[in-house]
Order: structure tokens, then C-alpha cells, then sequence
């Protein structure tokens, strides 16, 4: 009930408890928006909302509403709602949302303004219905009207080529593939798990999955999955089992199952997939050690050459030698930028191994925004940093960490806008959460990019050549917000710059 009085204190207290109440008994998403902030944030969601587009409350706090629609963002209902939302007006639309899982859903959103006493709009409220159903029932029925006549004239030499297709592609499938029925017996292999598993497609046939071999594949985690896939549709993906098998050695393999659709009904079968990661996961390994050695080994020799930098700096300062001194400033900050991708590279090696370490602290929210951006404005003559609001709050957290990720998210946006006079630092306070928007006009991030960059070593091909770097540091923020249980992600279009948001939480228990 606060977070109602903290946004609308002009409310009585006996209408705010009727109030929060009502949203949250309702099964309608429910979402306030704060139209005073820039790009109008979500300040608060009810749980049927939660429920319906699949995201949990912290990751929904501070985004804009129209992360729901993802990439899908032409879309005549869009349109009405923008024209709506800039004319402080009611409005009802439809909208093709698309859940955290990928999922695409039909929304009825009606919004209403909220208004203070001048009359200036302060708030919305979005109202949310799910009509998925509804909606694919329509559009089925007009196909169905439609295409009758034709699915029944074309259906036997549809099936004959529907059957032949999908044959040749589960046989040309560099994965092992087994149809099992609802007692876990085989039906069927394609010629790829004959093949690595060095068997013939007769010797397994018929048989129970769990007592092939010797037992190799009697593991009461996987029973316990493949047993659920059939009477509750519960798929799963990324089941490792590591196992002596018979002929080709030691294996690590990754499982996948799920229920078998024909024809758009489900079939009391389950298509298990056997993916081979056994060199996959060694190459990674030698890799996370080469990282973590090679880190390792060149802190001593840095340390050592910037020890004797400082001295030589020291001396040309005694003598007043300039020409040196413009000379070891260079190599100062090169020594800087080195420094920060070793220690960048040992974040890497200790997050893959979990033994990243943290020290929460209590702490003002804006000092920390401050000092960071304090140390990159004394790099950055060519960009003027302006924080454009404050939040007036204490977190506990990890200072020196989330200070990290705001010096790599400030030393990006001067980066990738090297035309640009400016970087602004936004923080605001919304609901349990402070959230920071880091706004550069550069080169933006295509949707292709946005859905890679916070991967481990992720360079986008359009920016490798001009601008250097590894690709870690915005995968070391993610897993620093992560960890203090909050959320970092990007709002970009290409050639119009990049707004990096995270929001974490003012108190992470």
C-alpha cells in the first residue's frame, strides 16, 4: 500500500487500501506508468501483469512498456497509443506483445491518464488482457473457412511430401535424435545416433532407453524429466550427463526433450535430441585456463612497468623536461587500459569458476554515480559527462563493483560516439529500485547486436575494425547486476545512439 500513498499522496489512506486491493485481487496485468520521468518508466506492476508477460517485478521496474514489444515495433496499434499517450488521452488497443520465453501474445491494453491539480498529467494506468485465445480462435476460424476445400483436395500429397521432407532432414541432422513412447522404450534413431554410438538401429529398437549399455543412461535426474514430458507438456533443454559408454569412451552430452506435435495435436511421444559437447567444453576449459594464467602473469611485469613510469615521470618533473612528460602521460593511461582488461579478464576467469567476491556496504546512491563519473571525465577532455538527475537514496551494495560497471558503461558511450559532445547519466528512484540510464548519441546497436552483446567475447563485426576491444566488459556488468539481483540491458537504434539502463534493488535482501 505505500508504493500507492509514495506515488499518489494525495489519496486518502482508506481509498489507497480499496485501491491496492482491487489491482491486486484483479487478473487483469495492471502497470503505472510516471509520465514526469524521461521515456516514461514503469513504477509498478500487479502480479496477475508479472504473470502474463512472464518477467518477475524487478525486471519489469524502470523499462518502458514498449520492451514487450520487442522488435516488433510496427504496429498500427502502437501508433494510436503513442498519439494517445502524447494527447493525454484515454485509449484502447491491441498490440502484439511477446513474453519473456519468446512467446507472442495478443494484448488488449486500455490506458487512462492521471492528473494532478494543475491539470498536468503525471501518471498513466495500462490495464492488460490477455485475448490470445480469442484471437487465434478468429484467425483460425477464417483460415479455416478459407482453406477447406484446398487441405482437402491437397491433403494426401501434402502429407506423402510433408513426411519425405521431414525424413531427410532428421537423417542430415548432425544430432542424435530418439523417439521414445510414454514407458521410455525406443521407436525409432536416426542414422547419426546409430553412428556415434556405434550401434545398429535393430539392437535398440524396442528397448528400454534406461537399460541400454550398462545403466549409462539410468539416472534418476533424467527419468525423473522424461516421465514429466508426456502428462504435463514439460519439456526440457540442457540436461548434461557425463558417462563411460560403451565403444566411443568417455562422453559429455547435452539432453533435450519434448512432446511430439502432428498436425497441430499432441502425440503420446517424446523426441529426445543428443547433442556431443565433450571437445566443445575441453576447448573451453583450456581457454578459461589460458585466461586466468595469462592474467595472472602479466600483473607482475605491469606493476613493475608502471612502478618504473611513475620514477622516470618523477625524474622528468624534477627537470622539467615536457616533451618526456607528454611522453609517460601516454603511457600511463596505455597502462590504464591494460590494467582494467587484465583485471577484466581475472572477472572472467573468477565468474566461470564462482568465486567473484563481493563486499555489500551501505552507501548513497548518488555519490557512487559521482565518483565514477568523476574518474572518467578526468580521461575524457572530449566529452562532457552531465548527470541529469539524482535519486536521493542509500542502497547496500557492493560499491566498488556496481562502480565498475558505471566506468565501463560511461567509457562505452564515449567510445562508440566519437562525433558526439556529450554523455548523460540519468538516476531516479522507482519503486524498491534505483535505476541509471547512460544516454550517448553514437553509432546505436542493430537488433542483431542487442541480443549478443552481453555474451562472453562478443564482437560485433561493424565496430571490431574501428574501435578496440575484447568483449567482456558488458558481459562483467551483466554478471555484477546479476548478482545484486538486478537487471542491465539496452535500448538502441542504429545510427541514433544507445541508452544502457540497469536498475538494483536499494536493499538486495
Amino acid at each position: 500500500m505505500d508504493e500507492f500513498h509514495d506515488q499518489f499522496p494525495n489519496i486518502e489512506q482508506a481509498d489507497i487500501r480499496i485501491f491496492a486491493a482491487a489491482v491486486n485481487a484483479s487478473s487483469n496485468g495492471v502497470v503505472i506508468t510516471d509520465n514526469t520521468q524521461p521515456d516514461q518508466p514503469i513504477i509498478y506492476c500487479n502480479a496477475a501483469f508479472e504473470q502474463i508477460t512472464g518477467y518477475t517485478k524487478d525486471e519489469i521496474i524502470g523499462r518502458n512498456c514498449r520492451f514487450l514489444q520487442a522488435n516488433d515495433r510496427e504496429q498500427k496499434g502502437r501508433e494510436a497509443l503513442l498519439g494517445a499517450i502524447t494527447a493525454g488521452e484515454h485509449c484502447k488497443v491491441e498490440l502484439r506483445n511477446y513474453k519473456k520465453n519468446g512467446q507472442m501474445i495478443w494484448n488488449e491494453l486500455r490506458i487512462s491518464p492521471v492528473k494532478d491539480s494543475n491539470g498536468q498529467i503525471t501518471h498513466f494506468i495500462g490495464i492488460q488482457n490477455d485475448i490470445t485465445a480469442r484471437k487465434n480462435a478468429e484467425n483460425a476460424l477464417a483460415d479455416e473457412k478459407a482453406n477447406l476445400e484446398k487441405r482437402v483436395t491437397e491433403r494426401t500429397q501434402d502429407l506423402q511430401e510433408s513426411e519425405d521432407y521431414l525424413a531427410s532432414i532428421i537423417e542430415t541432422i548432425r544430432e542424435s535424435l530418439v523417439v521414445l513412447n510414454e514407458d521410455l522404450k525406443i521407436l525409432g534413431v536416426n542414422e547419426h545416433f546409430c553412428k556415434f554410438f556405434q550401434v545398429k538401429s535393430a539392437d535398440v529398437i524396442g528397448k528400454g532407453l534406461l537399460s541400454l549399455g550398462d545403466g549409462q543412461w539410468n539416472i534418476p535426474e533424467l527419468k525423473d524429466l522424461l516421465v514429466n514430458v508426456l502428462p504435463h507438456n514439460n519439456p526440457f533443454e540442457g540436461f548434461e550427463l557425463e558417462n563411460e559408454f560403451p565403444d566411443i569412451g568417455r562422453k559429455l552430452l547435452v539432453l533435450n526433450a519434448r512432446q511430439i506435435v502432428l498436425e497441430g495435436k499432441y502425440q503420446d511421444r517424446i523426441l529426445l535430441a543428443i547433442e556431443d559437447i565433450t571437445e566443445r567444453r575441453e576447448v573451453e576449459q583450456r581457454k578459461e585456463d589460458f585466461i586466468s594464467i595469462a592474467s595472472h602473469e602479466m600483473k607482475t611485469p605491469l606493476t613493475s612497468i608502471k612502478g618504473n613510469i611513475q620514477l622516470l615521470e618523477r625524474q622528468a618533473i624534477k627537470n622539467n623536461d615536457t616533451a618526456y612528460l607528454n611522453g609517460f602521460a601516454t603511457a600511463t593511461k596505455s597502462i590504464a587500459r591494460l590494467e582494467r582488461l587484465i583485471y577484466d579478464l581475472l572477472d572472467v576467469s573468477k565468474i566461470q569458476s564462482g568465486k567473484v567476491e563481493f563486499h555489500y556496504t551501505t552507501f548513497n546512491f548518488d555519490h557512487l554515480v559521482e565518483e565514477a563519473v568523476k574518474g572518467v571525465q578526468v580521461t575524457t577532455p572530449t566529452h562532457q559527462l552531465i548527470i541529469t538527475s539524482k535519486c536521493n537514496t542509500d542502497v547496500t551494495a557492493d560499491f566498488g563493483r556496481l562502480e565498475q560497471v558505471l566506468i565501463n558503461l560511461l567509457s562505452n558511450a564515449v567510445k562508440y560516439s566519437p562525433a558526439a559532445k556529450e554523455v548523460k547519466i540519468h538516476v531516479t528512484k522507482d519503486d524498491e529500485f534505483v535505476k541509471v540510464a547512460i544516454a550517448d548519441t553514437g553509432i546505436g546497436i542493430n537488433a542483431d547486436d542487442q541480443r549478443k552483446i552481453f555474451e562472453r567475447f562478443y564482437r560485433s563485426e561493424r565496430t571490431t575494425e574501428k574501435f578496440p576491444g575484447v568483449g567482456i566488459g558488458l558481459y562483467v556488468s551483466k554478471q555484477i547486476i546479476k548478482e545484486h539481483k538486478g537487471t542491465l540491458w539496452v535500448d538502441s537504434d542504429e545510427g541514433k545512439g544507445s541508452v544502457f539502463n540497469f536498475t538494483v534493488p536499494i536493499n538486495r535482501a
